[in-house]
């Protein structure tokens, strides 16, 4: 049994103690006194929380997702050593054949976890049902919502979450069967009005795909789907990468949605040096801190997940406690896990250790210590 002797963000808030984990790879107990948020990093103790959750992940390691083969391993590995525990591997707009020949290989990592890698929990389809006027970075196919294809891919590998445009032609009347089935539905990637927004939450979509981003934006008289978002929204992805949003309108998001938690939407160029990179289809380029198209367009970022944390802390102003639930335990939510993103007993082992500085010290995915 492993023990770890720390600071601990528990659900109820840090406590100076113990944290042990089982030969399974859960967590045996947690013993210890309360202490406070605002003096755990001056402490003189490392600080223990959850692991990272990133529900949005393209690539890393010079390895995009689309690729096949073994790229997913290099791309878990990576974000396993930025602290990253579990993530759902995300898919381009791209055309069937293409999401088969990535479906095909996701499933067998879905089941078996590669040594010193992040949990793949399934996949994020993240197109091709988008708004073709939206496209952002995702390559010309996006379509119509296809039930038979989403069939015949998550027969390859599960489909966790669905982003889709609700405006597209037959979308909408889509969403109640899809929840239904069991997937997630986010709204992304789309010009869709206010109202388009509401219908889509009504109908059971639950979340926004990367906020503010590649989706019609908020005007006092068209709200948007922005709009929709803020104005009733539980859940939403946002990137704190201080690029794709500003830390001014990160604030806003948070004071309107309760769950509001972070995401890379990181590409093959995160962990790499600048240089040229692909993205499904695209060819990207990393400079300047971000991940761009020839055009100048974002696409995607070089994000990870530690980094984020750091930003949510140093420079958008959080406790760390909730910034630890929003690069952790709101995405559990989201995905209706109770054994991920949270220090509990009998809950996966997927831990980061920090400094007062919030530099990584330790990652444990179910139980496994990562090299770094």
């Amino acid at each position: 049994m492993r023990t770890l002797h720390a600071n601990i963000l528990t659900p109820s808030g840090f406590v100076t103690g113990d944290i042990a984990f089982n030969a399974e790879g859960r967590i045996a107990h947690i013993t210890g006194n309360p202490a406070p948020t605002a003096s755990v990093r001056d402490a003189g103790l490392p600080l223990v929380l959850p692991g990272f959750i990133d529900l949005h992940v393209h690539g890393g390691a010079g390895h995009d997702i689309m690729e096949g083969g073994d790229a997913v391993q290099h791309v878990t590995r990576l974000h396993a050593r930025h602290g990253t525990t579990a993530l759902l591997a995300t898919t381009m707009t791209a055309p069937m054949a293409d999401l088969e020949a990535a479906f095909s290989v996701l499933g067998a990592v879905c089941q078996q976890r590669p040594a010193g890698a992040a949990r793949v929990l399934g996949v994020h389809l993240e197109g091709p049902y988008i708004s073709e006027a939206k496209l952002g970075a995702q390559p010309p196919f996006a379509r119509p919502v296809s039930h038979t294809e989403i069939h015949q891919l998550h027969a390859l590998a599960p489909i966790r979450l669905i982003t889709l445009a609700p405006e597209v032609g037959g979308n909408l009347d889509m969403v109640a069967q899809l929840c239904a089935d069991g997937y997630k539905v986010q709204l992304g990637h789309t010009t869709g009005s206010y109202e388009d927004g509401v219908a889509a939450l009504q109908q059971g979509a639950t979340g926004f795909t990367h906020l503010f981003n590649a989706m019609s934006a908020l005007h006092h008289r068209e709200p948007g789907m922005v709009g929709a978002a803020l104005a009733h929204a539980r859940f939403a992805e946002i990137i704190p990468d201080l690029l794709h949003v500003h830390p001014g309108a990160i604030r806003a998001a948070l004071r309107a949605i309760p769950c509001l938690y972070c995401v890379t939407d990181s590409t093959s160029a995160a962990g790499m040096p600048d240089g040229e990179y692909t993205l499904g289809r695209h060819k990207v380029f990393k400079c300047l801190g971000g991940v761009r198209l020839e055009d100048g367009t974002l696409a995607g970022s070089s994000l990870a997940m530690d980094q984020a944390l750091r930003n949510l802390v140093d420079s958008v102003g959080l406790d760390l406690a909730d910034a630890s639930n929003r690069v952790s335990r709101f995405a559990a939510e989201h995905l209706g896990l109770t054994d991920r993103g949270q220090l509990v007993p009998g809950a996966w082992a997927d831990v980061v250790m920090l400094d007062r500085d919030l530099a990584l010290q330790a990652v444990y995915v179910e139980g496994e210590a990562v090299p770094l």
